[in-house]
């Protein structure tokens, strides 16, 4: 397998077509990631597109001494940020309102040997945390979705989101532990934040 480095090195060489194989490599986690913060799965898509496009325009300011995935997560993680300042003045309603339309509920990635009501049960728990993350401060949730939707390391959140590589590790700890607690608190899910 060739490395990511290696193949944005030759797409600058004008090898243009290697550059879908980075897009089948990154697409389900930037999608994952997207659809978690805006809860609509066209948003997230176009988000994701944008991402690529804007990646690969920029393709010449790519520095290989980086890693491609960090470079990419900082370019995709600033067009969310201007999306959701631009789009999005409330995003647990927006989320909500995203979900309840039942806009497609079908979480990337499904397993084939699921039960179609398996599926229906982790929809609705990704459903559910994408409402809990609205909730969270956005540092806290881009964090966790870096982390557990990107399965990105504390250093690369550390550079993608231009922080302490402690203030990474905070933001995840932090956010989960209002996560955890958001969940325990079961039937008050409907509630205000707390």
């Amino acid at each position: 397998m060739i490395d990511d480095a290696t193949i944005m090195k030759r797409i600058c060489s004008g090898e243009y077509l290697l550059f879908d194989e980075l897009v089948l490599r990154y697409r389900e986690r930037l999608l994952r990631f997207a659809w978690s913060k805006y809860g609509s799965l066209s948003a997230a898509e176009d988000l994701v597109q944008e991402a690529f496009l804007s990646a690969f325009a920029a393709r010449e300011s790519y520095n290989p001494a980086f890693a491609f995935s960090t470079w990419l997560w900082t370019i995709f993680l600033n067009l969310c940020r201007r999306h959701y300042k631009r789009e999005l003045r409330h995003p647990r309603e927006m989320v909500r309102s995203s979900f309840a339309a039942a806009e497609a509920a079908v979480i990337p990635e499904p397993s084939s040997s699921e039960t179609p009501l398996q599926v229906a049960l982790k929809t609705e728990q990704f459903e559910l945390l994408a409402l809990y993350l609205a909730e969270l401060p956005e540092v806290q949730a881009d964090a966790l979705r870096l982390r557990f939707f990107g399965g990105m390391k504390f250093t690369e959140i550390a550079l993608t989101m231009d922080c302490s590589l402690s203030a990474a590790k905070i933001r995840v700890k932090n956010g989960l532990l209002q996560l955890a607690h958001r969940f325990s608190e079961g039937s008050t899910s409907e509630g205000e934040v707390s």
